[in-house]
Formats: C-alpha cells, sequence, structure tokens
C-alpha cells in the first residue's frame, strides 16, 4: 500500500487496534461479545468499526448456521482482521447483521498496548497536584 493516501478516523476512548500497525479499528464502547470464535481462536463481535475495507461478499456456514459475510482488513496495512456480517439466513441470527467481528488474534487492546499506564479514570491530573 506504499504511495497510496490513507484518511484514518480519529475514534475518541480505549480502542481497539489492528495488531500489525496500530491502526484503531473500533471502540470498547461497540463491543458487543467477547463470546464468538474464529477458525483461529477466539474472536470479538463489535455494533461498529473504522478504518477498515470490507472485502467481496460471499456465503459462508458457520457453527451458528448460513451467513452472508464479508472479510475486514485494516485500510493501513491491508492485514485480514475479521469479517462483516452482512445478512443471516436463520432468524435467531438476525441480530449479527450489521455488525463486525474482529479477530482476537489480529488486534491488541487498549489494556495491552505500548501507551498503557496504570491510571486512574476516575482521577484528573490537576487533583494529582
Amino acid at each position: 500500500m506504499e504511495g497510496i493516501s490513507v484518511t484514518l478516523v480519529d475514534l475518541e476512548g480505549r480502542t481497539y487496534k489492528c495488531k500489525f500497525c496500530k491502526t484503531p479499528l473500533a471502540l470498547a464502547d461497540e463491543l458487543v461479545s467477547k463470546a464468538f470464535h474464529c477458525r483461529n481462536g477466539k474472536a470479538y463481535l463489535f455494533n461498529n468499526a473504522a478504518n477498515i475495507k470490507v472485502g467481496t461478499l460471499e456465503e459462508r456456514m458457520m457453527l451458528s448456521g448460513m451467513h452472508t459475510v464479508a472479510d475486514i482488513f485494516c485500510c493501513r496495512c491491508g492485514q485480514i482482521v475479521g469479517w462483516k456480517f452482512v445478512a443471516a439466513h436463520e432468524k435467531s441470527q438476525k441480530y449479527k447483521e450489521g455488525k463486525f467481528v474482529l479477530e482476537r488474534g489480529m488486534i491488541v487492546d487498549g489494556d495491552e498496548s505500548e501507551f498503557n499506564i496504570d491510571t486512574h479514570p476516575t482521577r484528573s491530573d490537576a487533583e494529582d497536584k
């Protein structure tokens, strides 16, 4: 992707980032479930994702049934980071439609980044003085 200018969406708050280039992909506030699984292990379901490119639609059989999905890629480094649920074929799975799955092995969260400091979110810098 050298030579291509990418405009990133700046996410405010605790984020989940691409493991490879640290691009913010989703806000922790958008996390729906940590109980998802993928071929490579755990995965997280989010209401929204940012700084991604959506791939080609395909039908994919999953543990919960047939779904129409599209792989999602980090817009900065091009690494596949998960998939988007476009359509669920079973009524009980319709809640997934329009949501995004990020594979746990492809992301790091705010608690695991190199910027993590033991902070107290209810205190401001002014209170320390």
